[in-house]
């Protein structure tokens, strides 16, 4: 879906407020750095100032009609002089940054300008990296780069130094909260939603995936057994638990849910009800933070934390499961 410059201005307005005045003083820069988490809008707003540099007929001076012949061939990817270059496999090659080297040289098929976006630019080889500096030390005055990363120490200082760095904030969960409302997510899910993952889309496609909807399921069930006794929780694990959560991913995925039910604890214990996300779970919540000390809960969320630190690291993820059980029973001593 595309949005607007006021939609994107919402959720980064300080990069939108850079880019707005470069246009209003005419200094648009050659070169960009756009870094920042997932999901933070940085492609989004790419394509935006793109379409600033295109735009037919610009509003104030500054933000795309979103409506003339330039507008539309940009959002719907076919601009003969606006060129995207992704990953090939597990990195950008030197031929696709060669090709791109060939354009450079050639004149905009309808103006002097053009304009590349570089996604994942943290992920060109090395040659591919070298390519590049030809262009970012001798610019074209007609021709903007754009480098999107989540991983800007994995790129050259050399080519870092070429550009201008605009970084983008992580969302705020009121801000996430509200995107997912207005996109259809119950009141009641949107909270969670919210803390998993900074990006709307993803957090749109997790609201409606059976596998999530199972994984929280899962993840409850482990913690009232945890309450239990050890042989019951070892036995979860390896009824439910291995069962469905079977890449680093997934795990991943189910730590963040684990951990997420003792910060609800937390926070009932604070008397913030209003922050916990499993709202659909309150009335349960309330009775386990009855029957438990702020300590203790610092002590488990410390626990899974270690946990995902290993699984990072290659841990097997049998046994990390297994030992952190072990370590969240109720009453047992953290090693």
């Amino acid at each position: 879906m595309v949005k607007t410059w006021d939609q994107l201005e919402e959720l980064q307005p300080a990069v939108l407020k850079m880019i707005k005045n470069s246009f209003i003083k005419n200094r648009v820069a050659h070169a960009y750095l756009f870094e920042g988490m997932k999901g933070t809008g940085k492609k989004e707003i790419g394509l935006l100032l793109t379409k600033s540099l295109f735009c037919e007929s610009l509003t104030d001076g500054f933000k795309p009609c979103e409506d003339c012949k330039n507008c539309r061939r940009i959002n719907h990817g076919n601009h003969p002089d606006v060129h995207i270059v992704e990953p090939d496999g597990l990195s950008i090659k030197v031929d696709q940054i060669r090709s791109l080297q060939a354009e450079f040289a050639k004149k905009g098929l309808e103006s002097l300008k053009k304009a590349y976006l570089i996604i994942h630019a943290d992920k060109m080889s090395n040659s591919a990296s070298n390519s590049l500096l030809k262009f970012l030390e001798e610019p074209n005055a007609e021709t903007v780069a754009i480098l999107i990363t989540e991983q800007p120490q994995q790129i050259l200082p050399t080519i870092l130094s070429r550009c201008q760095t605009l970084k983008f904030q992580p969302l705020s969960p009121q801000i996430m909260i509200k995107q997912l409302v207005e996109n259809g997510v119950a009141p009641q899910k949107a909270p969670l939603l919210a803390q998993l993952t900074n990006s709307i889309d993803e957090a749109l496609e997790l609201n409606t995936n059976e596998w999530f909807a199972q994984a929280q399921k899962i993840m409850l069930k482990l913690y009232e057994v945890l309450r239990k006794n050890p042989l019951e929780a070892m036995v979860t694990l390896q009824s439910d638990w291995f069962p469905h959560f079977k890449d680093k991913e997934q795990i991943q995925r189910g730590l963040d849910l684990l951990l997420l039910i003792f910060k609800d604890l937390l926070y009932i214990q604070l008397d913030r009800q209003e922050q916990i996300v499993f709202k659909g779970e309150s009335e349960r919540l309330n009775q386990f933070a009855l029957q438990t000390s702020g300590r203790r809960i610092s002590e488990q969320m410390s626990a899974i934390l270690e946990s995902k630190r290993k699984l990072a690291a290659n841990m097997n993820p049998q046994l990390m499961m297994e030992q952190l059980v072990l370590k969240l029973q109720e009453g047992s001593s953290f090693v």
